[in-house]
């Protein structure tokens, strides 16, 4: 008899287990390739809003570093530039209301207001070297994510199961 009234507490611990497997809580940078059935790479983020990308370019062959924000409303604010050289695909100069400095032999372009919901990389093949800076350490996408994929990167919430099927990226070095 007493078995019997425990299988409604069973049942009722275990739906609610799966439903909780599919409500998204952990908020993270998310970079989902786009054409193809690779996991996702994320990296988990709690009360932090600054992440960067780091890449060589790929004509003038020298660091170029994008600093983003995370806005309170999960937008990616792209708010400074750094690079070693004019060349092509780099600008010469800031738009209104950003500042132009050059300093230690790089050029930054600094006080950047353009926020995206999301924007698209692609992870380099051959000189390239992505890496994302989190928390002032590096960590090469191509560790995560494999060399020639797009990928779409966005801050969202993720589920267990996402999280559990996907990469962090925090764990690759």
């Amino acid at each position: 008899m007493r078995k019997l009234q425990i299988i409604p507490y069973l049942l009722v611990f275990f739906i609610n287990l799966i439903v909780l497997a599919f409500i998204p809580f952990q908020r993270a940078i998310v970079f989902q390739p786009n054409h193809s059935q690779e996991e996702l790479a994320y990296i988990p983020i709690k009360d932090e809003t600054i992440f960067q990308i780091k890449y060589t370019h790929s004509i003038h062959l020298s660091d170029v570093i994008e600093s983003f924000k995370i806005t309170p409303a999960n937008l990616i604010q792209l708010y400074e530039l750094m690079y070693e050289d004019f060349a092509i695909g780099m600008p010469a100069n800031a738009e209104e209301g950003e500042t132009f400095e050059q300093r230690g032999g790089a050029y930054y372009i600094k006080n950047m207001k353009q926020e995206f919901p999301f924007f698209h990389l692609r992870i380099g093949q051959v000189r390239a070297n992505h890496k994302v800076i989190f928390k002032n350490i590096e960590y090469p996408l191509n560790r995560s994510i494999k060399p020639g994929t797009s990928v779409k990167v966005e801050i969202r919430k993720l589920n267990f199961l996402k999280l559990w099927k996907g990469v962090n990226i925090l764990e690759s070095i």
